[in-house]
């Protein structure tokens, strides 16, 4: 009897999963509908891109979605029987096993067509992190591997009520951010102000708001769909798939400590998508970074523009 082939690289199948199911042969986007939105929180999107993995990926593999609002990540797609014969600290690292998987909307800047925000993008109360926390059936942490979808989604004029996207990108959050003592810092429990206010009824949550980079803000990204993955060799595996180029990114180097190197990230399509003459891009830090300030903006000002009172 031949051996069965090991298990393959989770982020790759999602990857293809979706890749053929929002486009068409010839990369044209593919419309599909999405239920009416409910509650501020609520995202049939993320619901859809469940519904997809939960009835395509292969045997054995499960998609779980978040089981309530505002709980992070968005999915975690695994092999069970393969995490359950594996220990906490093999999954961490494992991505045949377990991944996470976080999916961010972005829309595009009306007149212009270029994605919004492209040079930093709301990350709400949690960093973007290549590790993330997840919890087992008995309620202990697990820590896994965090992958990001960045979509950008907009009406498809062909039927009423349908959704498109323009460019897609499945990313490992270590592009983003390798720094899980930050991410732990921040979603875990932190000390809100109380007893505020002349009747020490206010309190304050102290509710971080964090502002991380947005890979759809990368020409090379942007419109396309692409898969960035920490692997090199994705293609002795998937066949289907060509290394289209590289991204490294430069630690901040800390005065007191070691020099710490570039990261190397490398940039997959489906090999249907890539001209046969293409040549393999190296991107050096290529993400936009916003002007930035240690200071605050203050809150917006209501002028009376009929007001002038005397000294």
């Amino acid at each position: 009897m031949s051996s069965q082939p090991p298990p393959s690289d989770l982020p790759a199948e999602i990857f293809l999963l979706l890749r053929r199911a929002f486009f068409a042969a010839d990369t044209s986007p593919l419309p599909y509908p999405l239920r009416d939105k409910g509650s501020t929180q609520d995202d049939p999107f993320d619901e859809h891109v469940h519904r997809l993995l939960q009835e395509g990926l292969s045997p054995g593999v499960v998609c779980e979605k978040a089981p309530g609002q505002l709980i992070s990540p968005d999915l975690v797609v695994l092999r069970p029987d393969r995490c359950n014969n594996s220990s906490r600290e093999a999954l961490a690292s494992d991505l045949m096993s377990v991944v996470a998987v976080e999916v961010k909307k972005l829309e595009r800047a009306a007149g212009t067509g270029k994605i919004a925000r492209a040079s930093g993008m709301d990350y709400n109360t949690t960093p973007p992190c290549g590790t993330v926390r997840v919890y087992d059936r008995l309620g202990q942490p697990l820590d896994v591997r965090g992958f990001y979808l960045f979509v950008s989604q907009g009406l498809a004029t062909a039927e009423p009520r349908a959704y498109a996207l323009s460019a897609l990108v499945l990313c490992d959050g270590n592009i983003l951010n390798e720094d899980f003592d930050l991410y732990l810092s921040i979603v875990g429990r932190r000390t809100k102000q109380i007893d505020l206010g002349t009747y020490g009824d206010g309190l304050n949550r102290q509710r971080p708001m964090l502002v991380f980079s947005n890979p759809l803000g990368v020409t090379e990204l942007d419109r396309k769909v692409t898969l960035v993955h920490s692997r090199p060799d994705l293609e002795q595996q998937f066949s289907q798939l060509r290394r289209v180029g590289t991204i490294s990114r430069t630690p901040r180097q800390d005065a007191d400590a070691p020099p710490r190197p570039a990261r190397e990230f490398y940039c997959y399509r489906l090999r249907a998508d890539v001209p046969a003459e293409h040549e393999e891009f190296a991107l050096g830090d290529p993400f936009p970074t916003p002007q930035r300030s240690v200071e605050t903006q203050g809150r917006g000002r209501f002028v009376l523009r009929s007001v002038s009172p005397s000294d």
